[in-house]
């Protein structure tokens, strides 16, 4: 069996357990910074982590150790400038994105060039997992997971009302530096198995498809774990199996429980749903294809012409000429 197959090799054995602790570590904490609108933050600490990395790989000093406070000092500051209202949040955290992959660059051009270790970290490897970096893992992570369960409940009243939560005298700022401190600690985690540049999606994907499927933050929470976990045993699976990138793999395999959470078989008992998909379907093989004909578009005429016939255009009645101003135009004429 391809499973006992994957499991007799020790390089797996390590890679899946360092795998589904950094899966879940990713998924619990992803929840949080989807719901706070931090979901970039994500992104640029793992560009961050990747310059961090090309400077360590070029002094000779073990990766994981540089890259840790550097990431957690980044995390840091960019979660300062998201929560400052005179910075533009996104503006910040693409400028430290394409500044921070623009040094590693500049520093791996100048130095040792594109080695192999460089290209692990940026794309990731199973084979690149050591013992030290396994046993660095399992305790980082184990400490995570301890800090997120024992301050569940202040990192709940944080993530949904900042405001209330510093009315009630909780330290907000205390419990959103410890929030970044944890996703720094998961991305410099990850890193070496999922590479810099695919790190991200372990926060983003699991949390979005369990916000899909349950309302409450419990249920949300504990549907990301499941997902993250499974998606990543999935994705290792078939990346031993056909010998694919375990990231890209992984990525993939959380894209399409994704896209399965959008289907909602419930509706399709209405007609009206019926005619939406089948719309949806007649424009997207045209509009999506290179290789379509002038002809062709009249597939995309009909399913326009369907998406009109289910969804009307809403009658509005006209404005009446003598009715008096209302508003900014009222305000504007006195």
């Amino acid at each position: 069996m391809i499973i006992l197959q994957m499991l007799s090799y020790p390089f797996m054995q390590r890679a899946l357990i360092a795998g589904v602790l950094v899966s879940l570590c990713a998924a619990l904490l992803g929840v949080s910074l989807v719901l706070k609108r931090y979901s970039m933050i994500g992104d640029g600490l793992s560009h961050v982590s990747f310059g961090a990395l090309a400077i360590a790989v070029a002094l000779g000093i073990t990766p994981l150790y540089f890259s840790i406070p550097v990431v957690i000092l980044a995390a840091f500051l960019l979660l300062r400038m998201a929560s400052h209202p005179r910075f533009n949040s996104d503006a910040a955290i693409a400028a430290t994105s394409a500044s921070a992959l623009a040094i590693g660059i500049l520093v791996i051009s100048l130095t040792t060039g594109m080695t192999t270790d460089v290209d692990n970290y940026m794309f990731g490897s199973v084979l690149a997992m050591s013992d030290q970096d396994v046993m660095l893992s399992v305790i980082l992570s184990v400490a995570v997971l301890v800090l997120f369960v024992r301050f569940y409940h202040q990192l709940f009243a944080v993530t949904f009302d900042e405001s209330f939560s510093r009315a009630t005298g909780l330290h907000v700022d205390r419990y959103n530096t410890l929030l970044a401190v944890l996703t720094a600690l998961t991305i410099v985690l990850g890193m070496r198995m999922m590479g810099a540049m695919l790190i991200s999606s372990l926060v983003i994907f699991p949390a979005l498809t369990a916000m899909r499927l349950f309302k409450s933050f419990r249920g949300v929470i504990l549907c990301a774990a499941v997902t993250a976990v499974v998606c990543f045993c999935v994705g290792l699976l078939i990346s031993f199996a056909w010998s694919t990138p375990v990231g890209a793999t992984v990525v993939a395999a959380d894209l399409v429980l994704f896209l399965l959470s959008y289907l909602r078989t419930g509706q399709y008992k209405h007609f009206s749903y019926r005619l939406t998909m089948l719309a949806s379907l007649l424009l997207f093989i045209v509009l999506f294809s290179s290789g379509s004909e002038h002809s062709g578009y009249v597939i995309a005429a009909l399913g326009m012409g369907i998406w009109w016939v289910n969804f009307p255009p809403p009658r509005t009645r006209p404005a009446r000429m003598d009715a008096a101003p209302t508003g900014p135009v009222r305000q504007f004429l006195l």
